[in-house]
């Protein structure tokens, strides 16, 4: 009787195999094996492929490529705007994944050589620089051009024997700003009905300069010059006095003070060629009893929030802006350059210009 489990004669269950199927099945069995075997080790062996391919793959091209670095000599700390620069170029490399070799020149140009020297020596990938001065640098930049590293001027100009001792130039149009600040004091004061406080027939106007020899400092004061020669105003301005402030808030309230003293009741206008300086020098006139912003009007290059708040209390009137954050755009003008793609010899960051009246409202969204 049989319950569920089919039933096999005895005879066949007892019956032995012989030894021709014996050692045939061991055969096949070991076969068998052998292929599974070798299956796993195939397996074995893509996944291990597998594991150097993904590896290999999520550097992307930066695997198989070296990380940039990017030297950089930077011309000091003197100004809140200078900061807002040096902070966004590191922020920037950091963010693009460069390695940033920074120098900071103190205000020397031979700091600088130095640093770029340093830099061809140590064989970076490119090279970039704020020139503290338009002039001597046609030497250092051969070097580097001997040595086949890219450099990009940032920020300020250069005066070169040859152009294609660098590739690029980013930075800020010192030109246009300059131009930017007589146009506005010029529309201001004829809407204001200002009159000379000397009550003479012409505006008198001072001008805290920039580092002597910087192409920042020539190019604005060429601006300003350009605009007021070309006004259908110009007889009513007469440029009183012109010194330099060196950038510094410390110097611009020296020269300041010296301007009030020698010519007093005689300055309506104050051009600075930086808010630093412009700073510097409001102290030099609420020390001479005077208003700033009212009994002189005032006028910068820049944008920084301290000038923003001194506009908010009354005691500046514009500010022109120059904008520091060239970080992002220096980092992505390099990667064209090593990549071999073609970029433009003069790049240029947006800018803004910021009266008074509007400093209340747009402070709050100052990066710098």
């Amino acid at each position: 009787m049989t319950t569920g489990i089919a039933a096999y004669p005895e005879d066949r269950l007892s019956k032995p195999v012989p030894d021709g199927m014996r050692g045939k099945g061991e055969e096949i069995m070991k076969k068998i094996i052998a292929l599974l075997l070798a299956a796993i080790m195939l397996v074995v062996a893509a996944g291990c492929g597998g594991g150097d391919q993904a590896k290999s793959s999520g550097s992307g091209s930066g695997g198989s490529s070296k990380k940039i670095t990017m030297g950089f000599s930077q011309i000091g700390a003197e100004s809140e705007w200078r900061t807002a620069n040096t902070e966004s170029i590191k922020q920037a490399a950091k963010d693009a994944g460069i390695d940033l070799q920074f120098s900071d020149a103190q205000q020397k140009q031979e700091n600088q050589i130095k640093a770029i020297r340093s830099f061809i020596a140590q064989g970076v990938d490119i090279i970039a620089f704020v020139p503290i001065v338009e002039t001597g640098w046609d030497t250092v930049l051969k070097e580097a051009k001997d040595a086949k590293i890219p450099v990009i001027v940032v920020d300020r100009d250069v005066k070169v024997s040859d152009d294609s001792l660098y590739v690029a130039k980013i930075g800020t149009d010192s030109v246009t700003e300059g131009k930017n600040v007589f146009k506005w004091v010029d529309e201001y004061m004829t809407k204001q009905n200002k009159t000379p406080r000397d009550g003479g027939s012409q505006f008198n106007v001072v001008v805290l300069e920039g580092t002597v020899g910087s192409s920042v400092a020539i190019r604005r004061q060429e601006g300003f010059k350009d605009a007021l020669a070309a006004s259908a105003n110009a007889g009513k301005y007469n440029i009183l006095a012109s010194q330099t402030g060196e950038f510094t808030r410390q110097k611009g309230q020296e020269v300041m003070e010296s301007f009030l003293k020698s010519y007093g009741p005689k300055i309506d206008i104050l051009f600075a060629h930086n808010d630093d300086m412009a700073l510097g020098a409001i102290q030099a006139i609420e020390k001479a009893g005077l208003k700033p912003g009212k009994d002189i009007t005032i006028i910068s290059i820049d944008g920084v929030k301290g000038m923003f708040q001194a506009m908010i209390d009354g005691k500046s009137n514009c500010t022109v802006e120059c904008n520091p954050l060239q970080g992002p755009l220096l980092m992505e003008t390099a990667k064209k350059i090593l990549n071999g793609e073609q970029v433009e010899k003069l790049v240029y960051v947006d800018e803004g210009i910021f009266p008074a009246d509007v400093a209340q409202k747009t402070l709050p969204e100052r990066k710098y």
